[in-house]
């Protein structure tokens, strides 16, 4: 899309109800879609949200991953009105990540994606855990960490996922057979867990019964765009599907009064077939 239409589409999503919007992570800057004019865009469409709503929503623009350039860029981002950057840490390197996240006038959060990490996390006979990647991760200072979901395209073992986020979240982290050891973090910050990959709001009960509801990002592309009312419903939909789960109101009785989250259930499917 054109910087403006991407703007437009975040302003629908960010009145919806979202709190967070981010590149995606093979869009860095394009002939189509320049990296700082997208940002020009989309910062005046959530200055405008915030206006209207009160709400701070963060955008999460893609740093270009040129090494001898990507401090000065993310520079340059933050001084037009970043509020967030991202970057892709398997493709930049860890320290890459380290020098973005060391660096004083990095002052925003830095929102990580793991693309390429299936490379060597998917096979459970070889290759490392991504329990690994996570480490680094924190280790390096990333603010936020793409670790999967149970469920859908990105999922992953239930026992892994849950472990990888105590990796990210936990002081302390108990030791998981074959997967990780016993650490104490010594007081090193935490990081967010960000889980998507094919999420809906049929599945946000199902999400937060397994990964809890504390300090948990989940990351809807498709299942929010993809609403039948369009983008601003389809927020909305996942909006009311948190809210209820947090009220611990099933998920058909209060789409009763909310009509976003009765057509996301109805495109979605409310059962899903058992694997």
């Amino acid at each position: 899309m054109s910087p403006q239409r991407t703007a437009e589409v975040g302003y629908e999503t960010a009145v919806g109800g979202v709190d967070f919007i981010k590149d995606d992570e093979t869009l860095t800057s394009t002939s189509f879609c320049p990296v700082d004019e997208r940002l020009s865009c989309m910062m005046k469409s959530l200055n405008k949200v915030k206006e209207e709503t009160g709400r701070t929503v963060l955008y999460s623009v893609n740093v270009p991953h040129n090494p001898n350039s990507m401090i000065e860029r993310a520079e340059r981002m933050i001084d037009s009105g970043a509020n967030m950057i991202m970057m892709d840490v398997i493709c930049c390197g860890f320290s890459a990540l380290k020098e973005l996240a060391e660096s004083k006038t990095v002052t925003v959060p830095i929102h990580v994606h793991r693309a390429m990490h299936a490379a060597f996390t998917r096979n459970p006979e070889h290759g490392i855990s991504m329990n690994v990647v996570a480490k680094l991760v924190r280790l390096a200072g990333g603010d936020q960490l793409h670790i999967g979901t149970v469920v859908e395209k990105m999922h992953g073992a239930r026992q892994e996922v849950v472990a990888t986020k105590d990796v990210c979240q936990m002081k302390k982290t108990a030791e998981v057979k074959h997967m990780t050891l016993e650490q104490d973090w010594w007081g090193l910050k935490p990081i967010f867990a960000v889980h998507s990959g094919g999420l809906h709001p049929a599945l946000v009960p199902e999400l937060l019964e397994t990964l809890g509801s504390n300090d948990v990002v989940l990351n809807f592309g498709g299942g929010i765009h993809g609403h039948p009312m369009g983008s601003r419903a389809g927020a909305k939909a996942a909006r009311q599907a948190v809210d209820a789960y947090m009220k611990g109101i099933p998920l058909k009785e209060y789409a009763r009064e909310n009509k976003e989250l009765a057509m996301a259930l109805q495109k979605w499917r409310y059962f899903r077939p058992k694997a």
